[in-house]
């Protein structure tokens, strides 16, 4: 700082503040000149120094943080500018020229150096008009500024009341309508006007120049609504982060206006079509499978799926079709139920107890849903296709009874019908077609060939009888006999030695049962053999012994003879042969 000898209770001489002001020591200088134009108003060098204090005060403030500070400083020093301007005249030159020198200038024309009235004039003239300027143009890019945050706060505040009215992005695609659509449409125009504003800010910033800001916008996708937009931005932030709620509103308003709105549509028209087909099932008494696998490449489950993960509609129609293809597999099956076949009817009624199943399954699910926050979700397929929530949900109470009854009764039905597949049943027996057979039974199996015949011994007391039982589908009315054995060798005590061989022919129509027993009885096996035919039942039995045990059975029918292999330990063996008529004959030699 440069020394002064001026002091604050003696009268200020300008002569002694030039020196400050002209080595622009301002800050120092500004009070003393306060106070020297607060007594002299004549000086237009003053008025001079004073604008430039005030211009150099403007050139110092923050263009968005002290804007009216800034706009004052400029207007104060047009206002000092233009009193000097006015003032200023060539005897006001010619006597202060020394407080002038900053405009000394060679003369073109005579060559001489000096101070032109003009040359200071039009400084003050364009150091007015350039702090004019400056003014309207901080004046308008604090505008432009303002605009951008006010919409920015604006388009905030509107995402926000969307947000709190449905709480997710399911709830409101689901439940839009056209007040959401005009929400979403002033968001995306409030954000646009704040970008807009935005730009506009930033041209201006480049006509002013050095600003100290330089704020680049950087807008950040809502990629999701529960959790992305709330954020605040920070203006004055060089990196100004931002969310794009624009790109979202068009977004959100595209989604409901391309997707939302025509499958709304689909929906009611898939449920008409699923209606039909059941009047088409009621009334015609046909399968609508094939038409059902049409029908649901249509359901558009992916499109809905992408808004709802969970969508009741989905949940109506799988209920309505696993009751159709429920009725459908009765159809389908009613046919063949005149079938004896017992083990046709196992597959069928599983077939049925698992479609029924199916559609319990579904139903079951449905009925846990809440119907009212459902209905609401979707007003205009519950409206459209049921009229009330209600009426939906009799409809689901309605299908998950009947799903219950059929389940059980199909449940049952099967039950039943696995038992009877056990069971050769007889007019005066029902035959086990197993061989565990429960402790107590009078029956003891010994031989079971699959859907062909078994055979074992009936135990009366303690006596034994053979018994031989062909095995049809219908698991009744078929070929039973009964006859004797050798009951001094076949009894129950000595069951676990007792084996049993069978042969028949390819058709099926003659039958052979042999037990023997592994205990030697006289240095013998003892055998009982009993041929049976299909057609007349039991033809004859016969007791007779081997020398070494039984191991083959082999019917020949040409000569209608049926020949027993023996063997030994040793690997001895021996055909033994039985006629027709149960004779045993010996092997030839």
């Amino acid at each position: 700082a440069l020394p002064i000898s001026i002091g604050f209770a003696q009268k200020v001489k300008y002569k002694e503040l030039f020196v400050l002001l002209n080595a622009k020591q301002y800050e120092q200088a500004e009070p003393f000149l306060r106070r020297y134009l607060a007594e002299n108003d004549d000086n237009p060098n003053a008025y001079l120094f004073m604008g430039m204090i005030f211009q150099e005060k403007a050139a110092g403030n923050d263009v968005l943080k002290h804007t009216d500070i800034l706009i004052s400083n400029l207007d104060s020093a047009v206002i000092f500018y233009d009193k000097s301007y006015k003032q200023l005249d060539e005897k006001e030159i010619k006597r202060n020229d020394e407080y002038y020198q900053a405009y000394n200038r060679r003369d073109l024309r005579t060559g001489k150096f000096g101070v032109k009235l003009s040359d200071v004039q039009f400084d003050l003239e364009k150091r007015m008009e350039a702090l004019r300027e400056r003014k309207r143009l901080v004046a308008e890019l604090r505008t432009h500024y303002d605009k951008a945050e006010s919409k920015y706060v604006r388009s905030q505040q509107r995402f926000t009341e969307v947000k709190n009215k449905y709480g997710n992005a399911k709830t409101m695609f689901l439940r839009s309508n056209e007040e959401t659509i005009s929400s979403l449409k002033l968001i995306a125009s409030v954000f646009d006007s704040s970008v807009q504003a935005f730009k506009q800010y930033k041209a201006v910033s480049e006509k002013i120049g050095n600003t100290g800001h330089n704020q680049e916008l950087i807008l950040n996708e809502i990629k999701n609504m529960d959790s992305d937009g709330m954020t605040k931005a920070d203006f004055m932030q060089d990196k100004l982060e931002v969310w794009d709620y624009k790109r979202w509103a068009e977004g959100a308003m595209e989604g409901i206006e391309k997707e939302i709105v025509p499958m709304r549509d689909h929906l009611i028209s898939y449920d008409i079509e699923l209606n039909k087909l059941r009047e088409k099932l009621k009334k015609d008494s046909v399968s609508v499978r094939s038409d059902l696998t049409k029908l649901v490449d249509k359901m558009l489950t992916v499109q809905l799926r992408k808004y709802d993960p969970n969508p009741m509609p989905m949940d109506v129609f799988g209920m309505k079709i696993e009751e159709l293809e429920y009725l459908s597999e009765l159809i389908t099956n009613k046919r063949l139920r005149d079938s004896a076949d017992v083990k046709l009817h196992v597959r069928l009624t599983e077939s049925e107890l698992k479609e029924v199943s199916h559609l319990d399954s579904v139903a079951t699910k449905l009925s846990a849903r809440n119907f009212d926050e459902d209905a609401v979700d979707y007003d205009h397929f519950v409206r459209n296709a049921y009229g009330t929530s209600s009426v939906l949900k009799s409809l689901v109470k309605t299908t998950k009874d009947f799903a219950d009854r059929e389940k059980k009764r199909k449940a049952e039905e099967l039950q039943r019908l696995k038992g009877a597949i056990n069971w050769m049943v007889t007019p005066k027996d029902s035959i086990p077609l197993f061989m565990e057979v429960p402790v107590g039974s009078k029956f003891k199996p010994l031989i079971l060939v699959e859907e062909k015949y078994t055979f074992g011994f009936q135990f009366a007391d303690t006596t034994a009888l053979g018994y031989f039982s062909a095995i049809n589908p219908a698991r009744k009315d078929g070929l039973s006999v009964t006859f004797p054995v050798d009951n001094k060798v076949f009894t129950q005590r000595k069951l676990p030695v007792t084996k049993a061989l069978s042969a028949s022919d390819e058709k099926g129509e003659v039958f052979y049962a042999l037990f023997y027993s592994t205990e030697k009885v006289n240095e013998k096996f003892p055998v009982t053999l009993a041929k049976i035919y299909r057609k007349d039942g039991l033809a004859w039995s016969s007791n007779f012994a081997c020398e070494l045990l039984p191991n083959g059975l082999t019917f020949h029918v040409e000569s209608g003879e049926v020949a027993v292999k023996t063997t030994n330990a040793a690997g001895e063996s021996k055909m033994v042969f039985v006629d027709r008529n149960g004779k045993k004959k010996e092997a030839p030699k």
